[in-house]
C-alpha cells in the first residue's frame, strides 16, 4: 500500500486527515492520501512562486539531467509503479507495465526536446521602416504552472505535463487525479528527490473541485494545463482568468471501414482500440462507420474478436481487460446499452456485468439519432453504423462537437488522401485505430476536445513564451 504524501515544494506536510483509495476490483484500501484544502493550494502556489525565481535560471544542462535522472529511478522502480497503477484504478497489469514504459520514454523524450529549444534571428532591416540591429527571439519558461491530471493514465499523462513544464524551467502544482493519489506520489517523489532536482519546483496537493478551484483560479500560475471532461474544461476556462490554458477533452472517436479494407485485421484492431483500459481512452474507438456491403462480414467479425478478450483480474498477466473506475461507471454502462436498445439497436457481442466487470459490448444496428454515438461514452461498448460510401461516412464522422482522432481503414490510396483532407479532428490514422497514439507526436483536438497540444517536443511550446530581444 502507498502512502501518499502532500508536498508543499520540496517538504512534506502533515495533515491531520487521511483519505482511502480502494481497488475498483477488490474494494481494498490500496493507498490513503492527505485530505487537502485551498489552503494547501494556495501555499503551494506561494512556494512554486518563489520557486520560479530558481527554475527560470536553472542551467538546462541540469535541468536534462534531473529528466534523466527521474527516468532512471522510474526503471528502477517499474513493478512498484506498475503494481500501484493497477491497484488504484484497475488497469490490467501487463498494460500498466507499458504505461510505465511509455513514462520514461516520455520524460527522456522531453529531455533529448529540450536540446532542440531554440529561437530565431531577425533581419530588422528588411523593411524601409525597419533599420539595423541584432534581432532574435527565444523561448522563455512561462511561470508557475498549474496540472491537473485524469484516472486513465495516471503516469503516463502526467509525466506529459511535469518533465516538459519543469524542463521548461517553470515551477509546478500537481494536482494529480483523486481515483490515483498514490501513483502521482511516487511520480512527484522521484523528481523531488533527484539529486538534480531545484528546490521547491514541484508541489503535490490532493483533492477534487475545492483544490482544483483554488488553484486555476489564483492569479499565480501562468499555466493551467488540464486533461479531462469537457464539462471541467469549460469551467476551467471561465475561471482561470488571463492565463495560458492547455486543455486535453472528451472525444468520441471514430473510424471508417471501407470496403475494400482487410476485414479480418480491421476487426481485431477495432477490437483492440474500442475495448482497451475498459474503454476509458479519450481516444477510445466508439463509433465504427462500415460500408454496407461489408458490413454484416465486419458485424460477426467483431463479436467473434470480442469473445477473445480475456476478462477479470487486473493481476492476471493475460487480462486484456479488467473492472471500470468505479460502480458508477457500470452503471453508466448499462444504461447507454438499455438506452439504444430501446432506439432500435442490437447487442451482438457483450452488454452485461459479468463477475463484476463490463463485457466488451458491440452494438450494431446503431442510427445516428441514438444518444450513445452521439455522446462520449467512456466504457467499453463501440457501435456499428451501415454506410453506404465514404461521403456518408465523412459526414456522420465530423457531425460531432468532438475532433480527437479519427480512422480509416482501406486499401485504396486516392480515398485515404480524401480522408486526410476531410477529417475534422487533430489526429488521423490509416489502416489502425483511432486510439493509436505515440508518445512523441503531437496530441490534442479540434472544436471540444480541447486546445493546446501535448508531446514532449509541443508541450514544451505551451510551457514557454515567446520573448523578443532587439540590440542596437
Amino acid at each position: 500500500m502507498v502512502e501518499a504524501k502532500l508536498f508543499i515544494g520540496s517538504d512534506i506536510e502533515e495533515k491531520p486527515q487521511k483519505g482511502e483509495r480502494k481497488s475498483p476490483y477488490d474494494g481494498r484500501v490500496v493507498s490513503t492520501y492527505p485530505v487537502c484544502g485551498a489552503e494547501d493550494a494556495e501555499a503551494a502556489l506561494v512556494v512554486a512562486q518563489k520557486a520560479f525565481e530558481a527554475t527560470k535560471k536553472a542551467p538546462l544542462s541540469r535541468r536534462i539531467a534531473w529528466l534523466r535522472d527521474v527516468a532512471r529511478q522510474i526503471e528502477e522502480e517499474r513493478e512498484l509503479f506498475a503494481r500501484t497503477i493497477t491497484d488504484e484504478i484497475g488497469k490490467p497489469i501487463a498494460f500498466s507495465r507499458v504505461e510505465v514504459d511509455r513514462c520514461i520514454e516520455t520524460i527522456t523524450l522531453t529531455a533529448d526536446a529540450l536540446t532542440h529549444l531554440r529561437g530565431e534571428t531577425l533581419p530588422t532591416d528588411a523593411t524601409p521602416s525597419g533599420r539595423p540591429s541584432t534581432a532574435f527571439w527565444r523561448r522563455v519558461p512561462a511561470g508557475v504552472v498549474v496540472a491537473i491530471t485524469p484516472f486513465n493514465f495516471p503516469l503516463n499523462l502526467a509525466a506529459h505535463k511535469l518533465a516538459p513544464a519543469l524542463g521548461a524551467g517553470c515551477s509546478v502544482v500537481l494536482k494529480p487525479t483523486p481515483e490515483a493519489p498514490g501513483v502521482g506520489y511516487l511520480l512527484a517523489r522521484a523528481f523531488i528527490e533527484s539529486e538534480h532536482a531545484v528546490r521547491d519546483a514541484l508541489s503535490v496537493v490532493y483533492g477534487d473541485a475545492e483544490v482544483g478551484s483554488a488553484l486555476v483560479s489564483s492569479p499565480i500560475p501562468r499555466v493551467i494545463s488540464f486533461t479531462g471532461s469537457v464539462p471541467v474544461g469549460n469551467i476551467i476556462t471561465k475561471s482561470a482568468g488571463i492565463k495560458k490554458v492547455s486543455l486535453e477533452l472528451g472525444g468520441n472517436a471514430a473510424t471508417f471501414v471501407e470496403k475494400s479494407a482487410d476485414i479480418a485485421h480491421a476487426a481485431a484492431r477495432c477490437a483492440f482500440g474500442a475495448f482497451v483500459n475498459s474503454g476509458q481512452v479519450c481516444i477510445s474507438l466508439q463509433r465504427i462507420y462500415v460500408e454496407e456491403p461489408v458490413y454484416d462480414a465486419f458485424a460477426e467479425a467483431m463479436a467473434a474478436e470480442s469473445a477473445k478478450l480475456k476478462v477479470g483480474s487486473p493481476y492476471d498477466e493475460e487480462t486484456f481487460m479488467g473492472p471500470l473506475i468505479d460502480d458508477e461507471a457500470n452503471e453508466r454502462a448499462m444504461r447507454w446499452v438499455e438506452s439504444a436498445k430501446k432506439e432500435g439497436a442490437r447487442v451482438v457481442a457483450g452488454g452485461e456485468l459479468v463477475e463484476g466487470i463490463f463485457a466488451p459490448t458491440v452494438m450494431a444496428d446503431v442510427t445516428d439519432e441514438m444518444k450513445i454515438v452521439c455522446e462520449e461514452v467512456f466504457a467499453p461498448i463501440v457501435s456499428l453504423v451501415k454506410v453506404k460510401d465514404f461521403d456518408e461516412a465523412v459526414k456522420k464522422m465530423n457531425d460531432s462537437p468532438y475532433g480527437l482522432q479519427f480512422s480509416i481503414f482501406t486499401n485504396d490510396l486516392k480515398l485515404t488522401r480524401r480522408a486526410i483532407d476531410s477529417f475534422e479532428c487533430g489526429g488521423i490514422v490509416v489502416n489502425d485505430v483511432p486510439t493509436v497514439r505515440f508518445d512523441i507526436q503531437p496530441y490534442g483536438g479540434m472544436k471540444l476536445s480541447g486546445v493546446g497540444r501535448e508531446g514532449p517536443q509541443f508541450a514544451l511550446e505551451e510551457f514557454t513564451e515567446i520573448q523578443s530581444v532587439v540590440i542596437f
